[in-house]
């Protein structure tokens, strides 16, 4: 079998299902053309051989020895075409499928990271999850169904023309009654795909909210609320199972009308058969073939039925891919203008990030300082100039490159913990422990029974809080940007863990441009600049012991409010 597509397939400009749903289908158009192929010779061949039996057991009413052992040997030719198509026809199917399947995880991986921080803003956690969960899937299943679908086509059309040129009636019976069958089905169809489109809905919140409860029990015990949020989620839960209970129910009229339907038309084309022999219009052989056609035409026919409910769990699927994909990024990324660097100002707020100093931000409103990174990061829009040059004007690469935003959100992965702090791989054993000499991290390694070679749970959950921020802040260190900035750094850490950060930090990013938000004392004592923010605006600038001095806000700000 041909090997998967390794190549990135770029993200489509497919604003409808139907349209994504094409495009997928053309991007593997060379193998799904070549699995129809197969698909089509595995049913003709197969709706061939009621004719040559047919043939064979007339030559033998007639007592026509060559004949008979002509139609055998055509029966044994039919028998080995219809099993090498099968094979060939179910390894391209598994090929088709697993290809529409992975095309859709690289687009929608691609996706989101163009969106990046824009994701999480527009789209749930659990509603992205849904896509790898099963929409790949239905969508795999939508182009698998291709194939058999198309070769079923075939052979009844091939089934038709035998029996309209044998009797004339039985043609045009199964002619009519196969256009029929699938109109009878057509009204299923919509009601299903409604159903089907409140249950994924359903399921993406649901998810989200198992994402949320999974990550947050710790909390949740702490506090005694993990009944309360159990009981939240045995709710949703329910109406999952609710949504699935009236999917299913649509879902069971059409298995049966895939049975019900193709059986009725068979029975009547059964039926005529027997009359027309018995009248000696058909042969014994003829009607041997007819109903060999009558048993045959379950396959197909049943087929027809199935790929109407494929494609149209591909369609509800393809609508949540195409969710993410007709997402725009808030920032465009079209910037191609260059900066030498300097000063990061924030007109804004009137925030100036002074380059080779130790800044610090403290706020009256932890929004307003986590706003102002947002800005200086790139993470939304803004009016913000790097070096005299409009940051927006830059190429998000070079700003990425250059300046980092490290807040609390940012997570552990799995996996080794040496590559989970130095990221490029570039660092050497001696720069890795000066990091986490500055984050006062030694300990968390030395603790490890593997120090750096351990293994990292998912989302570090082996570490307590104070733990995964100190980790965090030594790959932030590792990574050495241009200009960092540090979102509350310190806020999990002791006291005295905190003094000797804050001591270190200064003496680790000397000369380099870092801003720390923080109102801890500790740090703010050993930054170079103080800047006060206060209802998102600098109300004050200078030295930690000069603003305690002078600016009551900023004292109450950082004593929380004790004297």
């Amino acid at each position: 079998m041909r090997s998967l597509p390794h190549a990135d397939p770029g993200i489509p400009d497919a604003r409808s299902p139907f349209r994504y749903l094409w495009w997928t289908a053309r991007g593997q158009g060379g193998p799904l053309l070549i699995g129809i192929g197969y698909a089509v010779l595995w049913w003709t061949a197969q709706a061939l051989v009621p004719a040559a039996m047919g043939q064979a057991i007339d030559s033998l009413t007639h007592h026509n020895t060559e004949g008979l052992v002509r139609w055998s040997g055509v029966l044994l030719g039919l028998g080995v075409v219809t099993a090498f198509g099968g094979v060939m026809r179910h390894r391209l199917a598994v090929y088709n499928w697993l290809s529409a399947a992975y095309r859709t995880v690289q687009v929608t991986a691609r996706q989101a990271t163009r969106l990046g921080a824009t994701l999480p803003k527009r789209l749930s956690t659990g509603e992205v999850i849904s896509v790898g969960n099963s929409d790949i899937a239905h969508i795999g299943n939508s182009m698998d169904i291709l194939l058999r679908g198309t070769g079923a086509i075939v052979a009844i059309a091939t089934v038709t023309v035998i029996l309209i040129t044998t009797s004339p009636q039985l043609g045009l019976i199964v002619l009519l009654g196969v256009p029929l069958m699938v109109l009878a089905v057509g009204p299923l169809l919509r009601p299903l795909h409604r159903r089907q489109h409140e249950q994924r809905d359903l399921q993406g919140d649901l998810a989200t909210r198992a994402s949320d409860i999974v990550s947050g029990l710790r909390v949740l015990r702490g506090i005694g609320g993990e009944h309360v949020f159990s009981g939240r989620y045995r709710e949703e839960s329910q109406r999952v199972r609710v949504a699935g209970v009236r999917v299913a129910s649509v879902d069971a009229v059409l298995e049966g009308a895939q049975v019900l339907l193709p059986g009725m038309l068979i029975a009547f084309v059964t039926w005529r058969g027997a009359h027309y022999a018995m009248d000696g219009v058909i042969t014994v052989g003829q009607l041997v073939a007819f109903y060999g056609y009558a048993l045959f035409l379950v396959g197909p026919l049943r087929t027809l039925t199935e790929a109407a409910d494929k494609i149209t769990k591909g369609h509800v699927a393809a609508r949540r891919v195409v969710r993410i994909l007709s997402l725009d990024p808030e920032i465009d990324g079209t910037g191609t203008a260059t900066t030498e660097g300097g000063d990061l100002v924030d007109p804004a707020s009137g925030v100036t990030v002074r380059q080779g100093q130790l800044t610090a931000l403290a706020g009256s409103v932890p929004e307003d300082t986590i706003a102002v990174a947002d800005r200086l990061g790139l993470y939304v829009a803004g009016e913000v100039t790097f070096g005299g040059v409009p940051l927006s004007e830059l190429p998000p690469a070079e700003v990425r490159r250059r300046i980092l935003v490290a807040d609390n959100g940012a997570r552990l992965f799995s996996g080794r913990l040496r590559d989970q702090l130095d990221v490029t791989g570039s660092a050497s054993d001696d720069e890795l422990w000066q990091a986490l000499h500055t984050a006062c991290a030694e300990d968390i390694v030395e603790a490890l029974p593997e120090g750096l070679e351990s293994h990292v749970a998912e989302a570090g959950r082996e570490f307590s809080g104070g733990q995964q921020q100190r980790l965090r802040l030594v790959r932030a260190l590792l990574a050495d940007p241009e200009v960092l900035i540090l979102v509350e750094p310190t806020s999990a850490v002791d006291a005295h863990t905190e003094a000797r950060i804050a001591e270190r930090l200064g003496k680790a990013r000397l000369g380099r441009t870092t801003l720390v938000s923080t109102t801890s004392p500790l740090v703010l004592d050993r930054a170079d600049h103080v800047i006060f923010l206060q209802d998102g605006l600098v109300r004050a600038e200078g030295s930690h012991r000069a603003l305690l001095a002078t600016d009551t806000g900023y004292t109450a700000t950082v004593t929380r409010g004790e004297d």
